[in-house]
């Protein structure tokens, strides 16, 4: 990812210990998007389960917006889940991302059917985010 846009997932680690945590970052997505001609950038994280709930998600993929949007001029990050993820949800709402339910979609690396195939989809754009909205 680091070669051909510049730009990935980072290894997250605790500050005052050095623990590894997860991951957090920005990279191409690997399918387009319904009704989309290119590939968005998507914004997502995975942090062990005792680093839940303490704002360390919110807290790193804030960095990774203003590399996103100051760095790499991006024009618009997504992120997504499905729908009962409810922690993640949060976390894609205090980055103020927005969500329009006609964007929703059911991802397409999952079959028919598939309990988890129906994704809510959330983004922000650059101006957005620079304007602090």
């Amino acid at each position: 990812m680091y070669a051909l846009d510049g730009y990935g997932f980072f290894a997250t680690e605790l500050r005052a210990t050095a623990e590894f945590i997860g991951l957090i970052g920005i990279q191409r997505m690997s399918f387009l998007l319904p009704g989309r001609s290119v590939y968005a950038v998507e914004i997502g994280w995975r942090l062990n389960e005792k680093s839940w709930g303490k704002g360390l998600a919110t807290e790193g993929a804030r960095a990774c917006l203003d590399l996103a949007f100051e760095q790499f001029h991006l024009p618009e990050v997504v992120a997504f889940t499905i729908p009962v993820n409810l922690p993640s949800r949060r976390v894609m709402e205090k980055l103020r991302m927005t969500r329009n339910p006609d964007d929703d979609f059911d991802h397409p690396r999952l079959p028919t059917g598939h309990p988890l195939q129906r994704h809510v989809l959330y983004r922000i754009q650059q101006s957005d985010w620079q304007r602090g909205l």
